[in-house]
């Protein structure tokens, strides 16, 4: 794919990314699963930055999952201070590169001074445009889409209201955790994985998969590229045919 043909992406185009590989990358090379860990650092600073030169609006990555807590103590920990120097030391470039920072998912787990790092950033870039950057952390699509409902549910109790299927369909993606968002277009996993592994489960129910067998670490924009280049190799249709998926398009 050229820097060219990247220009033909359409408006608002979203890119989700689960990455993965981290652990592998490191055994690969005789280094504990932490060294990988922070490699995927460098990967993820990469990937933003391509985002950008490739004209993406929206980039989505899913950084830690709800289910990651079960993994040995001692790796929780170090992706715990990754998170804190990523945050530390990336806030102020970020902003400074115009980017906006979200970070969805459950506040629980997660110590004080990462929810206050979190805010802090949240608040510096919240008014950027460059590129819209959420990052899940402590995430699970099922969790969020329970969440979701219990809000709506609460929303309707306290108005006094009911709501028919229509009316449902069209407001409930504001309870998601990605409101104001749109749906990626592209979800992208690495390592040669061919599951989503609980991530965006409603957002991405139209989304165009690309599966990689680069282990995270090791993607660069070449691989960026590739999977827009898949992308933009691929017809849309929405679940209807060709003509509507056009129209489907244009009113994104």
């Amino acid at each position: 794919m050229s820097q060219k043909s990247s220009q033909q992406l359409p408006d608002n185009f979203h890119v989700a990314i689960i990455m993965d590989g981290n652990g592998r990358w490191a055994k690969s090379k005789g280094l504990p699963r932490t060294a990988g860990h922070k490699k995927g650092v460098e990967a993820t600073r990469s990937a933003v930055e391509s985002a950008i030169e490739l004209n993406v609006k929206y980039l989505t990555l899913f950084g830690f999952s709800s289910e990651n807590w079960a993994r040995p103590e001692d790796e929780v920990s170090e992706l715990m201070k990754l998170l804190r120097y990523y945050l530390k030391s990336e806030t102020v470039e970020l902003h400074k590169n115009g980017i906006c920072l979200k970070v969805i998912g459950l506040r629980d787990n997660l110590d004080d001074d990462i929810l206050a790092m979190i805010d802090n950033a949240q608040e510096l870039t919240k008014d950027n445009d460059r590129l819209f950057l959420t990052i899940a952390l402590n995430y699970g699509g099922r969790q969020e889409i329970i969440k979701a409902v219990e809000n709506y549910t609460n929303a309707c109790v306290e108005h006094g209201e009911t709501r028919g299927f229509h009316e449902v369909m069209e407001e409930f993606p504001n309870h998601l955790m990605t409101a104001n968002t749109p749906d990626p277009d592209i979800l992208i996993r690495t390592s040669g994985e061919y599951r989503i592994s609980n991530f965006l489960l409603w957002q991405c129910a139209y989304s165009e998969f690309v599966f990689q067998d680069v282990l995270w670490p090791d993607f660069a924009k070449k691989h960026f590229m590739d999977a827009l280049e898949s992308y933009q190799k691929r017809e849309r249709r929405f679940g209807g045919l060709k003509s509507a998926a056009r129209k489907a398009q244009k009113s994104r």
